[in-house]
């Protein structure tokens, strides 16, 4: 290497880092906005090439393996900083390449007032992608029965929708209308009920194991205290946001999940449409889950502290529109509690057992 490209090097005040599967690329910018670094390195090669650089900003996009090179940056000296690839869009100049990007990215990792994606822990990924598992066990076991639905309906059979209701009827179902299923087909749809089964079974695995994690870990315990929050909504808001740190309010947070309306606003006039739906839609997903069950239950809504509250909205609001404003209250309260470290309503109970 050359002294000038080492005076170069010196000088970089900020990287901006395209991430691709085996192969990255660097552009560098010197603090006056210089170009000092263009460069495609292997991923192999991250470690030794930044130990030629001095340290300074790194900005990537939120991706694969982003949380992964940031933690090797940081130990490195680094100041990482993972974006979400909505704020670098802005940037990208000219067309769309990887030598592009990277420069969009760095130009974005300097913005001052720029929301970043906070840097997840091993932890945190781990449970993170036992979610996932979950998930695409779940997809795949609801396609299967809707396969086996669509098969008996070819046959002139059918059964209400439904998990447990194809469960109780399907095999009884089979037996008392044999006779308008050809073998072949009633073969077919065993071999499906078989794979239903296998699925239940690795579902149930993963739910435990995720159930042992939300009970064994503080946070978690501290987020089953919310109502309608049990060990897979807990367990899944501290595998995305971990303690909450990276939003100011739980307002933010909110909005992170999408739980907000969607602004059409222009020359001094506020035009609010439908939820944004931005951010995770498995947690926003969770969140409407339950506040649909808390929505089902109104006898339990005057030992909540928002009961008031929620019983004053469902004069006024659709059941629907109303389901939404509660899961924005349930995040809102998901990050008090997890930023102060304790239940909800624990300030409450220790009043009432004062006195």
């Amino acid at each position: 290497m050359s002294a000038k490209t080492r005076q170069d090097f010196s000088a970089v005040a900020v990287i901006g880092m395209d991430i691709g599967k085996d192969v990255f690329h660097l552009v560098g910018f010197s603090s006056d906005g210089s170009l000092v670094l263009r460069q495609k390195i292997k991923r192999l090669a991250l470690v030794a090439t930044f130990q030629t650089l001095p340290p300074c900003i790194v900005g990537m996009e939120a991706c694969l393996s982003a949380h992964f090179v940031s933690r090797t940056l940081r130990r490195m000296g680094f100041e990482p900083r993972i974006i979400p690839a909505i704020y670098v869009k802005p940037f990208n100049k000219g067309q769309k390449n990887d030598y592009n990007d990277a420069e969009a990215i760095a130009e974005a990792a300097l913005r001052p007032n720029l929301r970043t994606v906070s840097e997840k822990s091993q932890d945190q990924l781990d449970l993170q992608a036992l979610h996932r598992v979950r998930s695409r066990l779940v997809s795949r076991r609801t396609a299967t029965i809707n396969q086996i639905r669509a098969f008996l309906i070819e046959q002139g059979i059918t059964i209400r929708k439904g998990l447990r209701a194809v469960r109780n009827s399907l095999l009884s179902v089979l037996d008392e209308r044999q006779d308008e299923i050809s073998p072949r087909m009633r073969h077919i749809i065993l071999d499906l009920h078989d794979d239903w089964i296998r699925l239940d079974v690795r579902i149930e695995a993963v739910s435990d194991e995720i159930e042992g994690i939300g009970q064994s870990e503080a946070h978690c315990r501290d987020l089953r205290t919310i109502p309608g929050v049990g060990p897979i909504i807990s367990t899944a808001l501290v595998a995305a946001v971990g303690k909450g740190e990276a939003f100011e309010s739980g307002r933010d947070m909110a909005a992170w999940v999408g739980l907000v309306p969607r602004q059409y606003s222009t020359g001094g006039r506020t035009t609010l449409g439908r939820i944004s739906k931005r951010g995770s839609r498995y947690l926003r997903t969770l969140l409407i889950q339950a506040a649909k069950i808390i929505l089902m239950r109104p006898h339990n809504w005057p030992g909540l502290s928002f009961g008031a509250w929620l019983a004053e909205a469902d004069l006024r609001m659709h059941r629907n529109k109303l389901a939404v404003a509660l899961a924005n209250k349930l995040t809102r309260i998901a990050w008090a509690v997890l930023r102060h470290g304790r239940g909800f309503d624990a300030r409450r109970d220790t009043v009432a057992e004062a006195l």
